[in-house]
């Protein structure tokens, strides 16, 4: 009996682009140029002798064939990272300074199955605080919101935003919109106030806070609304982005800063282990079967 394997390359290739959104972002995070990426979608269509995507020009639409092996693709490649993960692991042992804003710590995978031995010391504040820290060597690893204009991290993957309300509260539907944020010169908070202003909603400050627990308590009260990310939004609140007036918002990029470290330092194996581990764990492409066409 003879086999047939799919090229796991092309499927992370077409995994890629669905989550990017384009073939020049997918090219600029699996660094190839766009003609290889065009490249590898048409190999894989090839391959499988099924059209991925829908005969229209801008944007490019998943068949029903592109979403079923978009579910089959994925799960695919984060078995495939996970297995590499298990068996290239090396013991190290070592103690290593985390920082991470309090909202993406619960993103973090579990350390007890980890392929080595380290200490870790999180430490939670704002992206721009922790990054500032990261520069002053104080701090071996980051993981926060990419911001314009700041040195650029290593892409691990989108994060869709949505306003948050709780879930038997009115706010949403109070005008003006009663915001929850974090202080000037969070991302989240420019998205929010943007997509608000663009939208035509008026909207008031009712309560400002430097950590996530502060928002989400005053959202539970029912005194506003704030901005998470999907594996943010736990029980008691719920997702009020396109309902009642209140706009929807665009993603953000979660990054990771790393140091040059030695191949065999403790901070490189734990970076190599939260992209492998987290890449293929968000909660963005599944949901989102438009893309643009730029080849």
């Amino acid at each position: 009996m003879s086999y047939r394997n799919i090229d796991l390359s092309l499927l992370r290739t077409f995994v890629t682009v669905v989550e990017a959104g384009s073939v020049t972002e997918a090219a600029r995070r699996l660094n190839l140029t766009q003609p290889a990426i065009s490249q590898h979608l048409r190999r894989l269509e090839d391959w499988l002798q099924k059209a991925l995507f829908k005969a229209s020009r801008r944007p490019k639409i998943l068949t029903s064939d592109g979403e079923l092996l978009l579910g089959y693709a994925t799960g695919m490649l984060r078995m495939n990272d996970e297995a590499l993960t298990r068996f290239s692991r090396p013991d190290i042992t070592g103690r290593i300074v985390l920082g991470t804003p309090d909202l993406y710590a619960s993103f973090f995978p579990a350390f007890k199955d980890a392929a080595f031995t380290v200490k870790i010391d999180l430490r939670c504040a704002l992206s721009i605080q922790l990054l500032a820290e990261f520069e002053a060597k104080r701090i071996d690893l980051v993981l926060a919101t990419q911001l314009p204009g700041i040195r650029v991290g290593k892409f691990i993957r989108s994060e869709p935003l949505f306003f948050v309300t709780a879930e038997n509260s009115d706010a949403h539907r109070k005008t003006p919109l009663p915001l929850a944020m974090l202080p000037p010169g969070n991302l989240y908070r420019d998205y929010a106030i943007a997509a608000l202003e663009s939208h035509g909603r008026p909207w008031r400050l009712a309560c400002e806070s430097e950590s996530i627990g502060g928002l989400v308590a005053s959202v539970q009260s029912g005194l506003a609304v704030t901005v998470l990310t999907q594996p943010a939004v736990t029980q008691g609140l719920r997702i009020c982005s396109g309902f009642d007036g209140v706009p929807n918002l665009p993603s953000v990029d979660l990054v990771l800063y790393q140091n040059r470290e030695k191949s065999d330092s403790p901070a490189r194996h734990l970076s190599d282990y939260l992209m492998n581990r987290m890449h293929m764990g968000g909660s963005g492409p599944m949901k989102n079967s438009l893309i643009a066409s730029d080849t």
